[in-house]
């Protein structure tokens, strides 16, 4: 019988060959309060590609991303999100599974007694790397934000954006294969939000998967990548190259 860490490292190692990397199978999910949140769903994102999810408020954008975090569990159908079914997953194998993705948070989510180099090292600690590691891809993450020279500031000294830009350098330096971005130009000014899906863009260049909830139309015609719109808990459109018609 295998333990929990051979499965998550046989996972991990089939990631790369897996596509899709995101997929859901006649997902459906109702809530207590009788919401059906999402009706229906059959969707699949391949490794590599970077998809704006948007839709009005309501539509069901919040429970397909918790879905695809397994922060919520569908009524029926089937989930597989970096090679694990989530579906069948047991409760004790969800923290492992996480570690395969980052999430950017609309509220940035940040310690605010540590500083920056600490609040992006956090993740790395939860993981047991060790103090070289840290010290590099801590460092890389904050050279790629553009935030080296604000490693010793605490969050309070920071602007909105800048704290959006540590969200995104803690989400990505331990090196995911997907990174979920939820509304994470919300609560910044509208030239940072072009510069963090900028940033964004070019980790995805670099093989990431990313995959972003937004309101903001403009950013989705201006960057041009596959668009997922939700309606009342169903996909009604799914477009490339920005397309929101």
């Amino acid at each position: 019988m295998r333990t929990i860490n051979e499965d998550f490292s046989i996972a991990k190692g089939a990631i790369k060959a897996a596509q899709p990397i995101i997929e859901f199978k006649g997902v459906s999910k109702n809530y207590t309060n009788g919401t059906r949140a999402l009706d229906d769903v059959n969707i699949q994102i391949n490794k590599g590609e970077f998809v704006f999810v948007v839709g009005p408020s309501g539509a069901g954008k919040s429970t397909f991303m918790k879905l695809i975090m397994r922060e919520e569990k569908p009524n029926t159908g089937e989930i597989t999100v970096n090679g694990f079914k989530l579906t069948k997953m047991k409760r004790k194998e969800v923290p492992y599974f996480r570690r395969t993705m980052g999430i950017v948070f609309q509220d940035f989510r940040l310690i605010p007694n540590m500083n920056v180099f600490d609040n992006v090292a956090f993740s790395m600690h939860v993981v047991g790397a060790s103090r070289q590691e840290i010290r590099k891809n801590v460092s890389k993450a904050l050279n790629l934000v553009g935030l080296a020279e604000k490693a010793r500031c605490k969050p309070a000294e920071l602007s909105g954006g800048e704290q959006q830009r540590v969200g995104l350098a803690r989400a990505l330096v331990n090196k995911p294969n997907l990174i979920i971005a939820d509304e994470p130009t919300g609560n910044v000014d509208p030239n940072m939000s072009y510069e963090i899906v900028e940033l964004l863009t070019e980790i995805n260049r670099r093989g990431t998967t990313i995959l972003m909830v937004t309101h903001e139309h403009q950013l989705v015609r201006d960057f041009g990548q596959r668009v997922i719109m939700i309606e009342n808990g169903r996909i009604v459109a799914d477009n490339a190259n920005g397309g929101l018609a």
